[in-house]
C-alpha cells in the first residue's frame, strides 16, 4: 500500500485512477490538475507514488518529472499518457520516470505497474 498523487488535467480521469487505486488498497493523498501543482503537492505530502498525464496546462508532465525529480531523486514516477505520445513518454523515462500506462486504462495494468515501480 502506497501514498499516491494523482495528476491528470481531467477531473474524470482523476477520479477514474483514484477509484483503481483505492479499490487496490493505496491512499490517494492529493489530486493535482497540472504540472505546476503537482510539484508543489509533491513537495509538501511526499507520496510514495506519483502518476503523471503528460499534456496538460501550466506544465506538462515531462517538465513535472524533471521538477520533482530535482526535489527527491528517489521519486516513483508512472506517466499516463494517451495513445500517440511515445516520444514524450521517452522523454518522461529519460527524466526518470519509472514506467508508463497507456489511456484508456485497466485496473489490471494500473496493478502491475504500480508493483514494478514500488
Amino acid at each position: 500500500m502506497a501514498k499516491v498523487l494523482i495528476t491528470d488535467d481531467a477531473a474524470f480521469m482523476r477520479m477514474q485512477l483514484k477509484d483503481i487505486l483505492t479499490k487496490q488498497g493505496h491512499e490517494v493523498v492529493g489530486e493535482a490538475e497540472n504540472g505546476q501543482v503537482a510539484v508543489e503537492m509533491f513537495q509538501d505530502l511526499q507520496p510514495e507514488l506519483v502518476t503523471m498525464d503528460i499534456t496538460m496546462p501550466e506544465m506538462n508532465g515531462v517538465d513535472a518529472v524533471k521538477e520533482i525529480k530535482k526535489i527527491n531523486p528517489e521519486a516513483k514516477i508512472i506517466m499516463c499518457s494517451a495513445m500517440g505520445q511515445q516520444g514524450m513518454v521517452v522523454e518522461a523515462i529519460q527524466a526518470g520516470a519509472k514506467d508508463f500506462i497507456v489511456k484508456p486504462f485497466t485496473p489490471e495494468r494500473i496493478q502491475e505497474s504500480v508493483g514494478k515501480v514500488l
